[in-house]
Order: structure tokens, then sequence, then C-alpha cells
């Protein structure tokens, strides 16, 4: 059976985040589409997987809502359901960057057309990363700028770092479009002037020009961990034996549970965990069934 997941945002208004979280819980129990979906004041943001039919009915029922009838998402095609289990919540922010944000500032967008174009005729501009290092280490645009940040939330104190090109022609990027939606708008508040967003994210990118530009693999904040974009080249190492590996595990040492590179013969070598130490631990998590 064929599985899409997808993900999706939109910065607007909601006055009843609890009444739309309970309907949309409600809509994905009843597709058994899993994955996460937050909500609050400032909008929607949903990451989700299901059968095709299934994701499609939920596409159509969301759109059906006035406030979220341009909704645009990003897909993948998937052999199995992504995650493994449903959480709709509300948040403050649907992305968290700590930091007041007018999104009437944000960026305007460059298709991946456009960005296929600047790197083909070999035009100045600056590609910023807007991820975290861990998610760059696997994969990311021929010579992006990667910030050393393991969290957004740590973004605007290292976009501090970068004054020196805050009058060049800056192109950012993430996953899906919000953070780098968000960024932009932050970073235009404190005075670059020449920003824009990739519309779509990297997964727009590698859906329409797989394996040009974007080096590596992507990674994704669901079971996967990491998903094919048509590039062979390798940015990772493996933690255990330091051969050039682009797949992220979590350790199954249930009390470490870090998120580290590691190739297939070393997960069978060290039992899926990052030590000796964990290796050996009387806790360890089971493999999860994927329905």
């Amino acid at each position: 059976m064929d599985y899409n997941t997808i993900t999706f945002y939109k910065f607007i208004e909601i006055t009843d985040p609890e009444g739309l979280m309970n309907q949309l819980r409600n809509l994905c129990e009843v597709l058994n589409v899993k994955g996460r979906i937050l909500l609050g004041k400032e909008g929607i943001n949903g990451g989700v997987s299901g059968t095709k039919p299934d994701i499609h009915k939920l596409k159509l029922e969301i759109m059906k809502r006035p406030q979220f009838n341009d909704l645009t998402f990003r897909e993948l095609e998937t052999e199995t359901n992504s995650y493994h289990r449903l959480v709709v919540r509300i948040r403050d922010e649907i992305i968290t960057l700590g930091k007041q944000v007018d999104m009437r500032n944000k960026a305007n967008y460059i298709t991946p057309e456009n960005l296929k174009k600047l790197y083909d005729e070999g035009e100045d501009f600056v590609i910023l990363d807007t991820r975290n290092k861990y998610e760059a280490d696997v994969g990311k645009f021929k010579n992006a700028i990667v910030l050393p940040i393991d969290s957004f939330y740590d973004f605007p104190q290292a976009i501090n770092t970068l004054a020196d090109i805050k009058n060049k022609k800056i192109i950012t990027y993430c996953t899906g479009g919000i953070r780098c939606e968000k960024a932009t708008a932050f970073m235009n508040q404190i005075g670059f002037e020449n920003v824009f967003q990739l519309k779509g994210g990297i997964i727009e990118f590698v859906n329409t020009f797989p394996g040009e530009e974007f080096e590596g693999d992507l990674f994704v904040f669901d079971d996967r961990l990491v998903s094919k974009t048509g590039s062979d080249k390798k940015l990772g190492k493996c933690e255990i034996c330091l051969q050039p590996c682009n797949n992220y595990t979590d350790c199954y040492n249930m009390d470490c549970d870090k998120l580290f590179i590691c190739c297939d013969d070393c997960k069978i070598k060290m039992k899926n965990t990052c030590c000796e130490e964990c290796k050996v631990a009387e806790r360890h998590r089971p493999i999860l069934t994927k329905l």
C-alpha cells in the first residue's frame, strides 16, 4: 500500500485553537492518519502520514475551512506510515523562536526553478540554512552557510554573527518552509535588506530537481529520520566506524536516546546503541512496528 507524508503550515490568527484541535484530532483518528499537528493563535504547523486516499481526504477536509482554503502541502511518497502515533497540541508558538516577530515582515518567495537558475548562472548570492546543524550534517545546498545551532530557538543569537552579509542577496531555506518564513521576518526586523525564502523548502526543491544542487539526504522529524533526495553524496560519518554515512538513528538505550549517525553494519554490531556502555544497558527500547 502506498503512503504519503505531508507537511503544511500557515501563519494566521486562529481564534479558537482548542476547538480546531479537537476537530483535527477526530478527523485524523477517523482516517487513521498519524503524525503531529501544532496549533496556536499564530497558526498551524503539521506533519502527518497515511495512505494516499486518506491523506487526500484529510487535505480536502482541512481546506474546507475558509482560513485554510489556500493551504499548500509538501509531499513525499513513502512505503509505510512515517509516524507511529498521533499528536495534536496547542503551543504558544507553532515553531519556537522565542522572539516577538511580525510575520508581515516575512521575505518574498523564490521558487525552486529560480534558485536552480541562480546556481546555473553563477550569480553572487548567499544560501543560508535555517535548520539545526545536525540536520545539515547529512544534507545541505551547495555552498550553504550552516549556523552552529541545535534548536531554532538559537537562531536569533546565531544570525547576529552574520552582520557582514546583511546587505547581500540571501536565500534562506529549511525542510518545508516554516522556519525560513519566520526567520526571514525576524531578519528583516533586525536590518537585513535583501532576503528571500525558498518556496516549499527542500522538499519542493528535491521533488523538482532530484540530485541537483542539494547534496546528501534530508533529515526529517518522523520515524524515518532521513529521506532520500536523489543525491548520492554522503556528507555525514558513522559515529562508530567513521565511514561516510547519512543514516541517523536513536540510541536504543532508553536512558540515553541519543540521536547519532550510524551505518547499517555498526547498527547490528552495536545493537542500535551509540557506545559500549549503552550496548550492555538493561533498558533497551523495542523496535517499532509501523502500520
